[in-house]
Protein backbone atom coordinates (compact mmCIF):
# COMPACT_ATOMS: atom_id res chain seq x y z
CA UNK A 1 0.00 0.00 0.00
CA UNK A 2 2.67 2.53 0.82
CA UNK A 3 4.54 1.47 -1.97
CA UNK A 4 2.19 2.21 -4.53
CA UNK A 5 1.52 5.36 -2.83
CA UNK A 6 5.21 5.99 -2.90
CA UNK A 7 5.62 5.12 -6.87
CA UNK A 8 2.63 7.19 -7.80
CA UNK A 9 3.84 10.15 -6.12
CA UNK A 10 7.25 9.50 -7.81
CA UNK A 11 5.91 8.64 -11.32
CA UNK A 12 3.64 11.98 -10.94
CA UNK A 13 6.90 14.16 -9.95
CA UNK A 14 8.71 12.79 -13.07
CA UNK A 15 5.79 13.54 -15.46
CA UNK A 16 5.15 16.63 -14.03
CA UNK A 17 9.25 17.82 -14.14
CA UNK A 18 9.41 16.09 -17.85
CA UNK A 19 6.63 18.36 -19.51
CA UNK A 20 7.85 21.43 -18.16
CA UNK A 21 9.56 23.01 -21.23
CA UNK A 22 11.21 26.35 -19.35
CA UNK A 23 13.52 24.27 -16.74
CA UNK A 24 16.63 25.82 -16.04
CA UNK A 25 18.47 22.66 -17.36
CA UNK A 26 17.17 19.80 -19.67
CA UNK A 27 15.78 17.49 -17.68
CA UNK A 28 14.40 15.31 -20.66
CA UNK A 29 18.39 14.84 -21.19
CA UNK A 30 19.41 13.82 -18.26
CA UNK A 31 16.60 11.48 -17.64
CA UNK A 32 17.90 9.61 -20.58
CA UNK A 33 21.74 9.91 -19.98
CA UNK A 34 20.10 8.23 -16.37
CA UNK A 35 18.29 5.97 -18.43
CA UNK A 36 21.48 4.87 -20.55
CA UNK A 37 23.54 4.37 -17.25
CA UNK A 38 20.74 2.32 -15.41
CA UNK A 39 20.51 -0.16 -18.83
CA UNK A 40 25.03 -0.29 -18.28
CA UNK A 41 24.35 -1.38 -14.66
CA UNK A 42 21.69 -3.90 -15.40
CA UNK A 43 23.52 -5.22 -18.17
CA UNK A 44 26.85 -5.69 -15.88
CA UNK A 45 24.95 -7.51 -13.88
CA UNK A 46 23.64 -9.82 -15.70
CA UNK A 47 26.59 -10.44 -17.67
CA UNK A 48 28.46 -11.07 -14.02
CA UNK A 49 25.64 -13.49 -13.33
CA UNK A 50 26.01 -15.34 -16.86
CA UNK A 51 30.00 -15.67 -15.92
CA UNK A 52 29.84 -16.48 -12.76
CA UNK A 53 27.54 -19.67 -13.40
CA UNK A 54 30.55 -21.97 -14.01
CA UNK A 55 31.73 -21.51 -10.51
CA UNK A 56 28.57 -22.10 -8.65
CA UNK A 57 28.13 -25.10 -11.34
CA UNK A 58 31.55 -26.25 -9.48
CA UNK A 59 30.73 -25.35 -6.37
CA UNK A 60 27.31 -27.45 -6.97
CA UNK A 61 28.95 -30.06 -7.85
CA UNK A 62 31.57 -30.61 -4.99
CA UNK A 63 28.83 -30.26 -2.17
CA UNK A 64 27.47 -33.47 -4.21
CA UNK A 65 30.85 -34.96 -4.03
CA UNK A 66 31.41 -34.25 -0.16
CA UNK A 67 27.28 -35.40 0.18
CA UNK A 68 28.58 -38.86 -1.63
CA UNK A 69 27.04 -38.08 -4.33
CA UNK A 70 23.20 -37.89 -3.37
Amino acid sequence: MKFTKIFFVVFALMAALATVSASPFNLGQELRNFGKELEGVGQRVRDSIISARPAVDTVLEAQKALRGGQ
